[in-house]
């Protein structure tokens, strides 16, 4: 197929949500990455998307909803889901909760785990075309399983062209690592860092946020160990390059492209993946990153390194 591209305007939203009631996949904008949408409801819909993205069927998929009323629908509820939910959303976070009976939603998007993981984006764009659907969308990041996330229409393309019905060109994403996601189904525990500091998430609640073991099963998205991978090897905790590779650097030093020249976490979370995917379409033979501090955002971006630079496999 030719996939399309949509603009994001009321024609463009129209478009898609008559692509999804057909049971058809469109990528569009969110504030941390492009998402790859389908009809959480529809199994072959959600089915299509583990297909374009040769995504392990174990690994489950956040649900994108318009508001917290409509995530109240799919999930038991808790305090403290009222808590973070008022406090974060719409923006980068998911929480996980226990799947309510009866939500109707394809048993692919929760990998049959008794959770689910669900938020409200804030990109206006995905504000939007949610709205315009008016139902729950399934979305990973609409990228091939395993590799850069995209953070503009032509990654998407790039990586998807005729494997999708389209994409929604919504400009670059601002806040450009995933959202981070919040086990609440017992104690509070950090699944992934994100786009909301953990520091965040534990001063709203006024309790300290718990840390997810690595040898458990995945339990929520973006827990690969391999993930977010360039074609090139990644080499972490680096003063500089070595022959014929590209560096990837972080405050005053020297690089063939800088994540943040003032050291700015926010702004380097930003052009993470812009950045990945820019030195990965270069003959280098690999990147090497300078190091980052393991703090704020700075977990995000050093998780998402960390899985870049894993072996693949």
């Amino acid at each position: 197929m030719q996939t399309r591209l949509l603009t994001s305007d009321a024609t463009g939203y129209a478009a898609a949500a008559g692509i999804w009631r057909a049971g058809g996949l469109v990528a569009f904008p969110t504030e941390t990455v492009y998402g790859l949408g389908a009809d959480a409801r529809d199994d072959r819909a959600v089915a299509r998307i583990f297909e374009a993205k040769a995504r392990p069927r174990f690994n489950p998929l956040i649900v994108h909803v318009a508001s917290i009323d409509a995530a109240r629908d799919l999930v038991v509820w808790s305090d403290a889901a009222e808590i973070v939910a008022s406090a974060f959303w719409p923006g980068p976070l998911t929480l996980v909760l226990p799947l309510r009976e009866g939500s109707a939603l394809s048993a692919l998007v929760t990998a049959d785990l008794p959770t689910l993981a669900v938020r409200v984006p804030g990109h206006p764009v995905a504000r939007d075309l949610l709205a315009a659907h008016d139902g729950p969308i399934a979305a990973p990041s609409a990228n091939p399983s395993g590799r850069i996330s995209p953070t503009e229409a032509a990654h998407v393309l790039a990586g998807l062209q005729g494997r999708i019905e389209a994409v929604i060109d919504g400009c670059a994403c601002t806040v450009g690592v995933e959202s981070t996601i919040l086990g609440l189904a017992g104690d509070p525990v950090l699944l992934r860092p994100g786009g909301v500091p953990v520091e965040a998430l534990e001063v709203a609640l006024g309790r300290p946020v718990g840390a997810r073991d690595d040898r458990q099963n995945l339990t929520a998205p973006g827990q690969m160990r391999s993930h977010y991978a360039p074609r090139v090897p990644v080499r972490l905790e680096a003063e500089a390059a070595r022959p014929g590779e590209a560096m990837l650097g972080f405050g005053a030093v020297l690089a063939d492209l800088n994540l943040s020249l003032s050291g700015d976490l926010t702004e380097a979370a930003a052009n993470l993946f812009h950045h990945l995917h820019a030195l990965d379409a270069t003959e280098a033979a690999g990147i090497a990153v300078s190091p980052i501090p393991e703090q704020g955002l700075g977990r995000a971006i050093n998780d998402r390194l960390r899985r870049a630079a894993a072996p693949k496999g």
